[in-house]
């Protein structure tokens, strides 16, 4: 999946202010074979392709000297409005394997939930795949709907990808776990000790008659 956008490149004696101003964004594109070139976009369109694209999707930048494919490297945004105020985006190489990490979507329902006696727990909510840019997936889907019984799992070596595709790290580690609920046992209210109800009421009762005879 390839998501289009388009660029232009940023003279170094713009202003960024201005270029916000007038709804426009700076932004950086670089690689391993990438020199750095600065480059602006229109701000609410790069803010409907990042939703759409994450970080796991190649965007083919359109409008400069040749059309580049890269990833949402980085997003710098205003911490009071939200908004967009910079991109960095890594620039990927055509035809050449890459690793990057590609979020797990959780899917389905598990059955072990309904039975009340287990809890399924996400250990990973993403992975490093290595492929071609071409191959790359948007993201990878976990189906807990074989969640039956306690202490079942899904591990990395049950992820189901595409073709050209490997997912980095252990086969045996897990994505997903079943675990028991634990039962909260109710505190019970310590007994009453009579003997000692006793020997306080007495207490206060000579208390009583002691202040009773100093005020004859």
């Amino acid at each position: 999946m390839t998501i289009k956008l388009a660029v232009t490149e940023r003279d170094a004696n713009t202003k960024i202010d201005t270029l916000r101003a007038n709804g426009q964004m700076p932004a950086v594109v670089y690689g391993p074979k990438q020199e750095a070139i600065a480059i602006t976009i229109d701000a609410k369109i790069f803010e409907k392709v990042r939703k759409e694209a994450g970080e796991s999707t190649i965007i083919e930048l359109e409008g400069l000297k040749t059309p580049m494919e890269v990833l949402i490297q980085d997003v710098e945004f205003n911490p009071i409005k939200r908004q967009v105020l910079h991109a960095d985006l890594y620039a990927v190489e055509r035809g050449k394997e890459m690793t990057t990490h590609v979020a797990l979507e959780f899917i389905g329902e598990a059955p072990v939930e309904d039975t009340k006696i287990g809890n399924v727990t996400k250990i990973l909510h993403e992975v490093n795949v290595t492929c071609k840019p071409s191959d790359l997936p948007s993201h990878i889907d976990v189906d807990v709907s074989v969640l039956v019984n306690l202490e079942d799992k899904i591990l990395i070596k049950d992820l189901k990808v595409g073709k050209g595709v490997k997912i980095e790290g252990e086969g045996e580690d897990p994505v997903v776990v079943v675990s028991a609920i634990k039962e909260e046992k109710e505190e019970e209210a310590p007994a009453l000790d009579m003997d000692e109800i006793e020997v306080e009421k007495k207490g206060k009762e000579d208390e009583g008659e002691g202040e009773e005879k100093k005020g004859e």
